[in-house]
């Protein structure tokens, strides 16, 4: 699985001295994406994976707005690693875990959290800003693993810049889209009826696309 496009840390951002790197865009997106997710996890308790956790922000915010899930934050990056070990001590709150280190391109990544007492079945999945960022076969994995760890009526929640229909959604996607292209061929906006047909033949249906801030796509 590829790096992200700018490591957290390394991009001019704030860093503590126990680690914990601060991401601009999750004071941008978190109060909407917490919006969408209390639409379906509220009431509900089990175990969820965030995949590709980045700082760790997002698993901390999600933790105190959900306090009967457990949440597994994920990374691939050891900095990552880090700073989401970091946000966990620092947020005191006893459902985190500590992070697992987790390569979404395979198929199996779900291992990777089910071992050391983890769960054997998840409520649900999130995945924010990955799979543009990344070789296609990272969404392949992320979204044949899902298929296969999700409890029955879980749900996969992916967050980010999609096309739609073969069609970007605002000019700003079109120029990101190549701009990421030109960093590497195999990144790049994907479109929703392609991430759509991989989760129909992982087992997942389509039930809901919310509009998001800056162009983004729940």
């Amino acid at each position: 699985m590829a790096d992200y496009v700018v490591e957290f840390g390394k991009d001019g951002g704030r860093s503590a001295a126990d680690g914990r790197l601060d991401a601009p865009a999750f004071h941008r997106n978190h109060q909407a994406i917490s919006d969408v997710l209390t639409r379906f996890l509220t009431g509900k308790s089990g175990d969820a994976v965030e995949a590709g956790s980045g700082t760790g922000q997002h698993t901390v915010e999600f933790a105190r707005q959900f306090p009967e899930v457990t949440w597994w934050p994920s990374d691939l990056n050891e900095n990552h690693l880090t700073s989401i070990e970091a946000w966990r001590l620092h947020s005191q709150l006893a459902n985190i875990r500590p992070p697992r280190r987790i390569d979404l391109s395979d198929p199996a990544w779900g291992d990777a959290v089910k071992g050391e007492g983890g769960p054997d079945e998840l409520l649900a999945v999130f995945c924010a800003n990955v799979i543009h960022i990344a070789p296609w076969h990272v969404a392949e994995g992320l979204v044949a693993g899902t298929g296969r760890y999700l409890r029955r009526g879980g749900m996969l929640f992916l967050y980010g810049p999609f096309q739609r229909g073969g069609q970007h959604t605002a000019d700003s996607n079109a120029a990101f889209d190549e701009s990421l292209r030109e960093r590497d061929p195999e990144w790049g906006v994907r479109d929703v009826e392609a991430v759509t047909k991989l989760a129909d033949g992982a087992g997942l249906s389509l039930v809901d696309i919310t509009e998001m801030p800056a162009n983004n796509l729940t």
